[in-house]
């Protein structure tokens, strides 16, 4: 019980960093403090922590995590702004330094015989470098925090590695999504932008949402069709989630880049074709999930 208590909080606590740092860089973006407000939305998350403690010693739910979804409502609005201020001043964001080895190497260098010629290289970074980085930290804590999360006593080991790997996958591909689509819109396009980050933000949602968990299959045939529907339950809900949460979404914004914006390249062409492909797979698992199921 205390181990789980300890996980819960040092998870949670690496929530509230990872956001912190998004607050911090917006209100230094922005140069206007009264972004620190957007601390108010780890209240919520706070106040889940001391529940959780309190009700079930930091223990998960089997289905759905509120601490995920709580910490996706405080760091994505950040990430909004932070999207939304670079595509309005691409032309000045554009004066920075990339982040290359020689700006990793000073990251990592812990002191130097003269320290004022030490400087460290964050402040002038790339603003989409700054951006990118708080995706995949955003992405990486997902994972990492799912697993430190102690899970429900109904989730196996075997389930939650289950978990965990569609996550590495889902992660990639929405990493994927965000920084390729935004980056083929070139002209000031507002309205594309907005469409981009609130399918980016609607698949996000994959990661509260546990519905892959699935439970053992059972191959008795004898049982009634409710009972053998109960079994596949799971499995419907997961495919649908991947067809309408994900690749559903992502297959409408790249058609549309593609055609409304006549942007085409090898990569979009090849994303676009695999998003077809897993609707199109998904649709046919739902029919035959449903063929299985009627008597």
């Amino acid at each position: 019980m205390f181990f789980n208590s300890i996980l819960a909080v040092v998870t949670r606590s690496l929530f509230i960093l990872i956001s912190l740092i998004g607050v911090a860089r917006v209100v230094l973006v922005k140069d206007n403090r009264l972004y620190w407000f957007l601390t108010i939305l780890y209240l919520p998350l706070v106040a889940e922590m001391i529940l959780t403690l309190r009700r079930r010693s930091g223990i998960d739910y089997k289905w759905f995590s509120p601490a995920i979804l709580l910490f996706l409502i405080s760091i994505v609005p950040s990430l909004w702004i932070l999207e939304l201020h670079h595509q309005e001043n691409k032309a000045t964001d554009s004066r920075c330094d990339k982040l290359n080895s020689t700006a990793l190497s000073s990251l990592f260098r812990l002191w130097s015989n003269d320290s004022e010629e030490f400087k460290l290289p964050l402040p002038s970074l790339c603003a989409n470098d700054w951006i990118l980085a708080l995706h995949q930290a955003l992405l990486i804590l997902l994972i990492v925090g799912k697993w430190l999360l102690p899970a429900a006593a109904e989730v196996t080991r075997d389930q939650l590695s289950q978990l965990l790997l569609i996550f590495v996958g889902t992660a990639a591909d929405i990493l994927e999504f965000t920084s390729e689509s935004l980056s083929d819109i070139k002209d000031s396009s507002p309205a594309m932008v907005y469409i981009i980050l609130a399918v980016w933000s609607w698949s996000m949602l994959q990661f509260p949402l546990h519905l892959s968990v699935l439970p053992a299959p059972s191959e008795d045939l004898s049982e009634p069709a409710s009972s053998r529907f109960s079994h596949i339950r799971t499995e419907v809900w997961s495919t649908v989630e991947a067809l309408f949460i994900q690749d559903g979404p992502f297959l409408v914004v790249r058609l549309t880049v593609m055609i409304y914006f006549n942007v085409i390249h090898q990569m979009l062409i090849f994303f676009a074709i695999k998003n077809f492909l897993v609707v199109i797979l998904n649709i046919y698992r739902l029919s035959v999930l449903f063929y299985v199921k009627s008597p």
